[in-house]
């Protein structure tokens, strides 16, 4: 009975283990601007090219929202509302600080339909980091 008990939480060791490795999480920070967003929607282009299965967010906070507000371009004029509906449209997650649109007087309903509005940009970035295991990456 002991040997059973001993190969059943070996096995449930390993099935955890595969599981919790199976799945890539990547927490994308803007927080500079536009040049950085568009940058950064490169990178997760090439990241879900490389790993398609990836659980991306991207968390943004100060001059990071730019591009997730409405109508908002890019540094050749296009707007970045095509590419963003792309990348969700793979899984990837947009996320906005309320306590920058707070401290920039810009309304909620500016803010595209596809970003969620979270508390602290920052306090995100933390949470998924510490909390969910999210790998960092700032492009």
């Amino acid at each position: 009975m002991k040997q059973l008990i001993k190969l059943i939480t070996a096995m449930s060791f390993v099935v955890f283990s595969g599981h919790a490795f199976s799945e890539t999480k990547i927490v994308y920070h803007v927080n500079e601007g536009v040049q950085q967003a568009s940058r950064a929607i490169g990178n997760i282009r090439n990241h879900l090219n490389a790993d398609p299965k990836a659980k991306i967010v991207v968390v943004t906070h100060g001059p990071g929202i730019d591009f997730l507000l409405e109508g908002a371009e890019n540094m050749s004029g296009s707007k970045f509302s095509a590419s963003i509906g792309d990348l969700v449209s793979k899984g990837v997650e947009f996320r906005v600080c309320n306590n920058t649109l707070v401290s920039r007087k810009i309304a909620k309903e500016q803010v595209i339909m596809e970003a969620k509005i979270v508390p602290s940009g920052v306090a995100e970035v933390s949470n998924l980091q510490a909390k969910e295991r999210y790998a960092y990456l700032k492009p």
